[in-house]
């Protein structure tokens, strides 16, 4: 039986009889043995282990190759997937409510999730990636123990572990990004610094002050790179995390004012409704 039939009857196998299993694990060579509405239900988690994989995210083009891990978010724009012949990956979907439910911190994911918008490809060194492999099996088994008598809540942990483990190796490759920048242009360090504090420092003045430039230079170099003010990077980055942190139905709406620092929940009230157009609780309405 050749490779490509073998791990199609796999497929088959695990989606025919878990059509509504929320972690799936399953060997792959081709899109063909992708859920259907794969990039709508799950969060998409790809390890690639031989050949190469191009696709467009959000508009860009990608390649992928052996070694390197793609991670893509659930309502993600993902297209135009194709496959080398040598292509093989292990890949593991989970349901995206299933995360959303388990994530074990308000903030500690907001990094990560930002960075996996932007930047879908992370390039794990041998370590991590026997780590990868290792909590894919982890969670996929404990999915299957639904006999379990306390299986809700094991399942969480096991889905907050994993969280822990991947975002770790997010922040190895967050770390490696900044140390690039360190010596870059005044407008790749202001952006660094925006992704670093715009959760809690939102004044143009603040970032000026850490560049010992005037605000209105660094909204000139803003202009100048992108045809946007600095303080619109501000908005557009915290903008990102607040929305994520409304995702979150653990935390109460006063909690994320605290956690923003900001003096009281009327004032973060009328800065989400400047950024989002709706108030916190209206937002929180319309996703349900």
């Amino acid at each position: 039986m050749s490779n490509i039939t073998y791990y199609q009857l796999i497929i088959l196998f695990l989606f025919n009889m878990a059509a509504n299993q929320k972690v799936m694990l399953c060997k792959a060579v081709s899109a063909n043995q992708f859920p259907e509405d794969f990039n709508i239900r799950f969060h998409t988690h790809i390890y690639c282990q031989s050949g190469s994989v191009n696709f467009v995210f959000n508009g860009q083009q990608y390649q992928s190759k052996k070694g390197e891990f793609i991670f893509w978010l659930a309502g993600i724009n993902v297209s135009d997937l194709s496959f080398s012949k040598s292509f093989k990956a292990t890949i593991l979907f989970v349901d995206r409510e299933l995360l959303t439910a388990s994530l074990p911190s308000a903030t500690a994911s907001i990094d990560s999730i930002i960075h996996s918008k932007e930047y879908p490809i992370l390039h794990p060194d041998k370590k991590d990636k026997e780590k990868i492999l290792k909590n894919f099996k982890l969670l996929y088994d404990m999915s299957l123990e639904t006999n379990h008598r306390f299986y809700e809540e094991a399942l969480k942990l096991q889905m907050q572990l994993f969280l822990l483990e991947m975002w770790h190796i997010f922040e190895d490759e967050l770390d490696r990004k900044k140390r690039s920048l360190q010596s870059g242009t005044l407008y790749e360090r202001f952006i660094q610094l925006v992704q670093e504090h715009c959760m809690t420092k939102r004044e143009v003045r603040f970032y000026s002050d850490k560049l010992n430039i005037t605000a209105k230079y660094l909204n000139y170099i803003c202009k100048v790179n992108t045809g946007i003010t600095a303080s619109e990077w501000i908005q557009r980055n915290a903008r990102e995390r607040i929305i994520i942190l409304l995702q979150n139905k653990n935390l109460n709406i006063s909690e994320i004012a605290d956690e923003l620092d900001f003096s009281s929940r009327s004032f973060f009230t009328r800065y989400v409704k400047k950024l989002l157009g709706i108030t916190p609780k209206e937002y929180r309405e319309r996703i349900g």
